[in-house]
């Protein structure tokens, strides 16, 4: 029989998805050592004694990984290896009952937004002056800053508001001092995420106001890189980009999501959006910040796509000379207003036409690779591998984007901004040298 450890708790978290849940679990992190808890994220000492799996429910496969990684954590706690092993995030919000009957070994489940109920299987309370306060997972230099939750959209292929539910805004003055704690932690750039920056602040001050947030976020000391994630199209507020063009420290930098380019498959997404309103919007929005990185995410495979559509997709690339693109794999998924059409699109079939679609795209970021040979581009690094450091300018977000590859026989310092010049461009990749 397994005689229980009478040494402390040590809680180990795990995080999938995406970089709101990783947000989510350092805010986790922060309450729980806030209450004299030890916590680690992501350990591979394997010295913990209670798991927990902040899971994600977006698209099958991440589903399939989550449901994977708490039958492992069951595993060890069936093996006598784990004491305790707690679920949240969204698969768990989503699909709790259901979960509870197929895994029932799970101590307990959690939603979304039920941060205090976990606190309490800890018997630990949930500290309000804490607030934005945050055990970083990521490296000291750079961290997520999420400015609102939840969607209103109700595009049909999307489950995340049956997660996350309705958008909030975090107001700005919340914001401006996590980002000042974050900024003294040694953190230089922040990457503002939501399920859509663009709607933020209109149930809160009733207007869009990310561009007085910015001006706000801007105006901190020492922040040296402000980067936007997750902007919706359809009503994009203009004056976003007259604060990004007239302050330095707001990178040139869009991820602007826009899933397709054929107004058959906008119309069946309920994107708000047609193709010609879309090419007008990145015309102006590349006339009022010359040079700006745009990046998007496409699906493919969506019930009724023909080829006809992929080839209007290809084209709408080609057009438009993408710098970063992203594309997914249309998931059936219930409660979903997409789920009432017929998955017609085999899954194989989405699997070849994404990847034909990411060969344009391949083409599109060499050529564009190739351009910046002989430039000097201001780096941020990151980290050391194998002997060289890898860094990102202000045109790459982490972990989706580009990096640039540094030979460099002087230690350079991890968080430290260099000028590099460019020496070398592959697909995804650039090489460079310091100057």
């Amino acid at each position: 029989m397994k005689v229980k450890s009478l040494k402390q708790d040590k809680v180990n978290i795990i995080t999938l998805g995406c970089s709101k849940n990783l947000v989510d679990s350092e805010v986790l992190s922060g309450q729980l050592l806030a209450n004299e808890i030890d916590v680690v994220h992501e350990n591979k000492k394997n010295d913990h004694n209670i798991v927990v799996v902040n899971t994600c429910g977006f698209i099958d496969k991440a589903k399939e990984e989550s449901i994977n990684t708490i039958i492992e954590q069951v595993q060890h706690k069936i093996d006598g290896r784990l004491d305790k092993v707690y679920v949240t995030g969204c698969l768990s919000e989503r699909y709790r009952q259901d979960l509870e009957k197929e895994i029932p070994e799970v101590d307990a489940w959690f939603g979304t937004l039920e941060l205090p109920l976990i606190l309490q299987q800890f018997n630990a309370n949930y500290k309000t002056e804490l607030l934005g306060e945050r055990l970083l997972s990521t490296p000291q230099h750079y961290a997520y800053l999420k400015i609102s939750e939840g969607c209103n959209r109700t595009c049909s292929f999307c489950a995340i508001p049956l997660m996350r539910g309705k958008h909030v805004s975090k107001p700005i003055e919340e914001l401006i001092s996590e980002a000042k704690a974050l900024v003294k932690k040694g953190v230089k750039e922040v990457m503002l995420i939501a399920q859509e920056l663009t709607y933020y602040g209109l149930d809160i001050y009733k207007e869009r106001a990310l561009p007085k947030l910015l001006n706000a976020l801007a105006d901190i000391e020492g922040l040296e890189w402000i980067r936007l994630h997750y902007a919706y199209p359809h009503k994009f507020p203009m004056e976003i980009l007259e604060v990004m063009r007239e302050r330095k420290n707001i990178c040139n930098y869009l991820d602007i999501p826009l899933q397709h380019a054929s107004d058959n498959m906008l119309k069946a997404m309920k994107r708000n959006i047609t193709r010609a309103e879309m090419d007008e919007l990145i015309r102006n929005i590349r006339a009022a910040v010359p040079g700006i990185c745009i990046r998007t995410t496409l699906i493919t495979g969506f019930p009724g796509e023909t080829l006809e559509d992929v080839e209007e997709l290809k084209s709408f690339l080609i057009e438009h000379q993408f710098d970063r693109v992203g594309i997914f794999q249309y998931s059936h998924e219930e409660n979903t207003s997409a789920h009432d059409l017929v998955d017609d699109v085999p899954a194989e079939e989405k699997e070849r036409r994404a990847q034909e679609i990411m060969e344009v795209q391949q083409e599109i970021s060499l050529t564009k690779n190739e351009d910046k040979v002989g430039q000097v581009f201001k780096v941020l690094i990151d980290k050391k591998e194998a002997g060289r450091y890898l860094g990102r300018t202000e045109f790459d977000s982490v972990e989706v984007d580009n990096e640039v590859v540094i030979n460099s026989s002087k230690k350079l310092q991890i968080g430290s901004f260099v000028n590099v010049k460019i020496i070398k461009a592959y697909d995804y990749d650039l090489e460079g040298e310091i100057i």
